[in-house]
C-alpha cells in the first residue's frame, strides 16, 4: 500500500481469524504470532489482508503443516515369510500415519546390525519395503523396519519379520521388476528427481538406464545403489522425456518405463505500475506470468474479485476500464495461478479531478533568446482532465502563421525570432473545473561571436603557451568559459601546476609535458546559446626509450644488436647511439658501431672493438630534432667469446733479490684484457748474448713477480727478459725485451731526512728513490720518485691537501732496489682560500696609489689568512708612474700558499686625482 498508516487482518482457510477472542493468537506490526501450536486447530492456508483509506490488498498465501510420525499399530510378532533358496522376496514395512518426508532402514536380527544395500538387496525410500533379488542361506533371520521422520527426527520400529528357508531350492528364472516408477512423474524446475527400479531374479539381475529418445545422460545424472536409483539434479525443461529401466540376467530381461514431466509455479514476466489518471481517461493494465502448466489470471479490487461488466473488461492478464470516474480509485491486484502455486501483483489507481494550476510549472519571469534562433514557450498546467490552452502577447491572442506554431501539448513555438517578438506572453489554461494563467517576458539578444580562436600549434616539452579564446557578446547576457582537453573538462584546481585561465577566457599552459598533447576546446556558455572553438596542440619531445634490445649474435670482439623503436614524441627519430657497460667500467660508455652513424630508420647495428671473454650489457638511446631521449632498458647480460690474449704485460723489469737469484717483475694484465679462462704468464729469459730462452709459467693472473734461483747464476749479471700471456685458447704476444741484472751482494742504506710540506708537495733531503703512501695499514706504494745520486733533495708533487703521508727512501741500481728506510710521516697543509678578495677599490693622487678591499674569511677546510700579496703588472714599465697603465691583482697568503687572485684592476694614465673600483666601467 501507499506510505500511509494501514491495518491488517488474517484469515485461515478463507475464514477471518477473530483475534479478540483467541488467547493463542495475536498480531504485532502486521505479523501473526501463534502460541502453543495445535496440529488440529492451526493446520491450513493463511492469508493477510492489508487496508487503509486508499484501498485493500491481499498477501500471498502461506501453508502451515505439522510433521509427525505415529507408532506402528500392532507390536505383535509378524508372520514368518518362508521362501526357497534362490527365490526373490519382498518384506513389507507398512509405515504408520505420518506427515513430512520419511527415510527407511532395516535391522537384521538385532541393533546395530543394519541391512547393507548391494546389487542383491535394496530398500525403497518410496515404500520402505526391503527387496532381496535372490535369497541365500545367510539371509535367514529377523528383519525390523526402521522409519525416520526427516523433520521431527522421530524414529519408530516395526515388529520383526522372520525370514525362513524351505527345504527345496529354486532354479534360475528371468528378472521380475518389483520396484518401478509411475507412468508419469511430475518434476519441478531446479528440483532433484529420483527414480527407483529393482528386480528379483536368479541369477541376480543387472540394472541399466536409458532415455527412449537416445539422448545420452549429462554429467549431472548419477546412478546409485548398484544402479537401482537414477538421480537427476537441478531438473530443467530439457530433462523431460521417457526414461527406461532394464533388468537383465542370463535367463532374460525385462523393462519398465515412465515419463518425467516438467512443472513450475508461476513467476512474473510483467506487472502493472501505480497510475494517476484524470477522470474520463481510459485505464489499461496488463500483467504476464510464466509457469508450467500455463497459469490462469484473475483480478481483485480492494481484495474482492473484479468482474467484467460495462466499462470494465478483463481478458486473461489484461484489465481495461473506460471513462474513469472517482469511484474507480483503489488498490488493484493481478493474480496468476496454476496447480503448483499462486502469485499476486499490486498497484494503486488514483483518479484525479482538479482545475488547472501553474504552481509547479510557471513560465520564467524573463526568458532570453538569441536573435535568429527558435524559441519554445511551454504551457504545462496541472489539470484533471487536461486543460485547453491559448496564448496572448500583451492583450492580443497569438495567431498561428508561418513562424508561429501552437502544439497540441500547449507549447508555443516561434521560429527565427527577431526583436519584434520581444514582449510579455501569457498562457491561459481551462477545463471544466476552472481557469488559470501564467505570464513571462521574452527578451531578444544579439548573437555572440568568437573574435579570437585558439590555433593549432606545435610546441617543445617544457615550454609554456597561451591558447586565446575571446568573444564579443550582448551586455545583457551572462557568459561563462570552460576548457576541455581530449573530451574531459580541465580541473583548474586539481592541475594548477600546469593549467590556468584568464577572466577573458584564455587558457595558459605552463611547463608543457608530452601528455598535454591533444585537442583543446574552448566552450562559451551564455543564457541563450553555447559556442565552442578547438585547436590541436602537438607536443614535441625527445624520443621515448627504445625497447627490446637483444643480442642476436656475439663474437670475441663484436655483438650484433637489434631493438624496437620507442615513441618519437612528435618529432621523427633521426638516429641512435649504443652504450655498453661491463663489471670493469664506471657506468655506461658509448661504443663504436658499424654503421658508425645509425640513422633513425635502422633498428640493427654491430658493436665492434669489444674485449673477449667479458660480460656486456647494452642499451640504445634515440635522438630527434628536440634532443636525446631516455635510454632503453638494458639487454640481457651476454659474454663475448674467448680468444687467445692480445695484450702483453707491460713495465717488465726486475733485479735485486739475494745471491743466485734473478728477480723479474711486470705490470699484470687487467682482467678485462685476459680474453678467457685459464689465464697466466710465460716468463722467458736468457743471459745477455745467448740464443736459447729459458721459459717459466705462472698460472696465477694477479702475480707480478717471478724469482729464478740457481747457484750457477753469476752476481750482477745481465739477462734478456720478456713476459708473455696465455689462456686456454693459446699464447698471446710477448712484451719487448728488457735487460735485468741478477742479484748482487748489497744492503740498503739508512737515511735521515727532513720534510717541509706545502699543501701539495714535499721537499726531501738526499736519497735515490722516494716512495710514499697515505694509509700506513695498507703500505702499497701510491707513488715513487727517482733521482740520480748527485741530487740531495727532491720535490714530490701532486699530493692531496690536508692529508697525512708516509715517505721512505731506498737505493737502486741496475740490479734492483734496496731495502727501504724507516718511514716518516708528514701532513700537507690546508689549501689556501678559494675566495678572492672582493670589492677592491683604489685611489691615486699623483704617484701615490691606495688600495682597499674586503677581508678574505677562510673556510674550516682552508688555511687561515696571514697576509695579502699585491702583484703589479705594468703594461709598459715596472716603475710606478702616473703616466703609465697598470694591472694590479691581490691574493691572500697562507701556510698553504697563495689563494685565488682578485679580478685584475686596470689603472690607466692619470695626471690628476682619480678614484675607481672594480665595479666601475668608466675610464677617466
Amino acid at each position: 500500500l501507499a506510505n500511509t498508516i494501514h491495518n491488517d487482518k488474517w484469515s485461515l482457510n478463507g475464514t477471518l481469524i477473530d483475534l479478540g477472542s483467541d488467547y493463542r493468537r495475536h498480531m504485532s506490526g502486521g505479523n501473526l504470532i501463534i502460541n502453543s501450536l495445535d496440529r488440529d486447530q492451526d493446520t491450513g492456508i493463511y492469508q493477510c489482508t492489508a487496508f487503509n483509506t486508499w484501498g485493500t490488498i491481499l498477501s500471498r498465501r502461506a501453508t502451515l503443516k505439522f510433521a509427525y510420525l505415529d507408532n506402528f499399530k500392532t507390536q505383535t510378532t509378524r508372520s514368518a515369510v518362508s521362501v526357497r533358496e534362490g527365490q526373490g522376496v519382498v518384506l513389507l514395512c507398512g509405515p504408520p500415519m505420518h506427515s513430512g518426508e520419511l527415510t527407511f532402514a532395516w535391522i537384521f536380527n538385532e541393533y546395530p546390525y543394519f541391512v547393507q544395500q548391494d546389487s542383491r538387496r535394496f530398500i525403497s525410500q518410496e515404500t520402505g519395503s526391503l527387496y532381496i533379488a535372490k535369497v541365500e542361506p545367510s539371509d535367514v533371520g529377523n528383519y525390523t523396519c526402521v522409519v525416520n521422520n526427516s523433520i521431527t527426527k522421530g524414529k519408530v520400529l516395526s515388529s520383526p519379520t522372520p525370514l525362513v528357508l524351505r527345504n527345496d531350492a529354486m532354479g534360475e528364472y528371468e528378472p521380475k521388476i518389483e520396484v518401478h516408477f509411475p507412468d508419469t512423474v511430475p518434476a519441478a524446475k531446479g528440483s532433484t528427481v529420483k527414480l527407483e527400479c529393482f528386480a528379483l531374479g536368479n541369477p541376480v539381475p543387472e540394472i541399466s538406464w536409458r532415455r527412449t529418445s537416445g539422448v545420452p545422460f549429462p554429467s549431472k545424472v548419477k546412478m546409485k545403489n548398484s544402479n537401482a536409483v537414477l538421480e537427476i539434479q537441478n531438473f530443467q525443461q530439457e530433462d523431460t522425456g521417457t526414461y527406461e529401466c532394464v533388468a537383465e540376467n542370463s535367463r532374460g530381461k525385462n523393462a519398465a518405463r515412465g515419463r518425467i514431466s516438467f512443472h513450475a509455479k508461476p513467476h512474473w514476466l510483467q506487472t502493472m505500475i501505480d497510475g494517476a489518471l484524470s477522470i474520463e481517461e481510459n485505464l489499461f493494465w496488463e500483467c504476464k506470468a510464466n509457469g508450467k502448466p500455463k497459469p490462469s489470471y484473475s483480478w481483485l479490487k480492494n481484495g474482492d474479485n473484479l468482474m467484467a461488466e460495462g466499462r470494465v473488461q478483463i481478458e486473461n492478464g489484461a484489465l481495461s476500464i473506460a471513462a474513469l470516474n472517482l469511484s474507480d480509485t483503489g488498490m488493484y491486484q493481478c493474480v496468476a495461478e496454476n496447480k503448483h502455486g499462486i502469485i499476486y501483483s499490486s498497484a494503486e489507481l488514483m483518479v484525479l479531478a482538479s482545475p488547472p494550476s501553474f504552481s509547479k510549472n510557471p513560465l520564467k519571469a524573463l526568458l532570453k533568446a538569441r536573435s535568429g534562433s527558435d524559441v519554445a514557450l511551454e504551457c504545462k498546467p496541472q489539470a484533471s482532465p487536461r486543460a485547453i490552452s491559448l496564448w496572448k502577447k500583451g492583450n492580443e491572442i497569438v495567431q498561428r502563421n508561418e513562424r508561429i506554431t501552437l502544439l497540441p501539448n500547449g507549447t508555443l513555438k516561434i521560429a527565427n525570432v527577431t526583436r519584434r517578438d520581444a514582449g510579455s506572453y501569457t498562457c491561459i489554461a481551462k477545463n471544466q473545473f476552472g481557469t488559470a494563467s501564467t505570464t513571462g517576458r521574452l527578451f531578444i539578444t544579439e548573437p555572440t561571436r568568437i573574435t579570437q580562436r585558439p590555433a593549432n600549434m606545435e610546441i617543445i616539452v617544457g615550454e609554456s603557451i597561451v591558447l586565446p579564446c575571446q568573444i564579443a557578446s550582448d551586455p545583457a547576457l551572462d557568459v561563462s568559459f570552460s576548457w576541455a582537453f581530449n573530451g574531459q573538462l580541465i580541473d583548474f584546481h586539481g592541475d594548477a601546476d600546469h593549467f590556468d585561465r584568464s577572466i577573458s577566457g584564455d587558457l595558459m599552459i605552463r611547463n608543457i609535458q608530452l601528455n598535454h598533447g591533444g585537442k583543446y576546446v574552448c566552450v562559451i556558455n551564455t543564457d541563450v546559446e553555447s559556442l565552442s572553438a578547438s585547436a590541436i596542440l602537438v607536443v614535441k619531445g625527445p624520443p621515448g626509450p627504445p625497447d627490446t634490445v637483444a643480442v642476436e649474435e656475439i663474437t670475441d670482439s663484436t655483438a650484433q644488436l637489434s631493438w624496437k623503436p620507442g615513441r618519437d614524441n612528435g618529432s621523427p627519430i633521426t638516429g641512435y647511439i649504443i652504450q655498453a657497460r661491463t663489471p670493469f667500467t664506471v657506468g655506461w660508455q658509448a661504443v663504436d658501431t658499424v654503421p658508425e652513424d645509425i640513422n633513425g630508420n635502422t633498428l640493427t647495428a654491430t658493436v665492434v672493438g669489444l674485449n673477449a671473454w667479458v660480460e656486456y650489457e647494452f642499451r640504445v638511446v634515440a635522438r630527434n630534432s628536440v634532443g636525446m631521449g631516455e635510454p632503453s632498458p638494458a639487454s640481457a647480460k651476454t659474454r663475448t667469446e674467448d680468444s687467445m690474449p692480445d695484450t702483453a704485460p707491460t713495465d717488465v723489469g726486475g733485479g735485486g733479490g739475494t745471491k743466485s737469484e734473478l728477480v723479474i717483475t711486470w705490470e699484470p694484465v687487467p682482467e678485462e684484457l685476459q680474453n678467457g679462462e685459464g689465464f697466466g704468464y710465460i716468463i722467458a729469459f736468457r743471459p745477455l748474448g745467448a740464443v736459447t730462452w729459458t721459459r717459466a709459467v705462472i698460472s696465477t693472473p694477479g702475480v707480478a713477480r717471478y724469482v729464478f734461483r740457481n747457484d750457477t747464476i753469476p752476481a750482477f749479471s745481465p739477462f734478456d727478459v720478456k713476459v708473455g700471456a696465455y689462456n686456454n685458447r693459446g699464447e698471446g704476444p710477448f712484451s719487448s725485451i728488457a735487460t735485468v741484472f741478477s742479484a748482487e751482494e748489497g744492503k740498503g742504506n739508512g737515511f735521515n731526512f727532513s720534510c717541509l710540506m706545502s699543501h701539495s708537495c714535499c721537499f726531501l733531503s738526499i736519497g735515490k728513490q722516494v716512495v710514499y703512501w697515505e694509509d700506513d695499514t695498507k703500505p702499497d706504494t701510491v707513488g715513487k720518485v727517482r733521482i740520480s745520486a748527485n741530487y740531495s733533495a727532491v720535490n714530490v708533487t701532486g699530493l692531496k691537501a690536508n692529508t697525512q703521508y708516509y715517505l721512505a727512501l731506498c737505493t737502486f741500481n741496475t740490479a734492483g732496489t734496496g731495502p727501504q728506510s724507516t718511514p716518516i710521516n708528514a701532513t700537507t697543509k690546508k689549501p689556501p682560500p678559494g675566495q678572492p678578495p672582493l670589492n677592491v677599490e683604489w685611489t691615486m693622487i699623483g704617484s701615490l696609489l691606495t688600495l682597499h678591499w674586503d677581508p678574505v674569511i677562510a673556510m674550516e677546510t682552508e688555511a687561515e689568512v696571514i697576509g695579502y700579496l699585491v702583484r703589479l703588472m705594468s703594461l709598459m714599465e715596472l716603475t710606478l708612474s702616473s703616466n703609465d697603465n697598470y694591472l694590479i691583482q691581490i691574493k691572500a697568503l697562507s701556510e698553504g700558499g697563495e689563494g685565488v687572485g682578485s679580478e685584475p684592476i686596470h689603472i690607466h694614465k692619470l695626471s690628476t686625482l682619480a678614484i675607481s673600483s672594480l665595479s666601475s666601467s668608466c675610464v677617466h
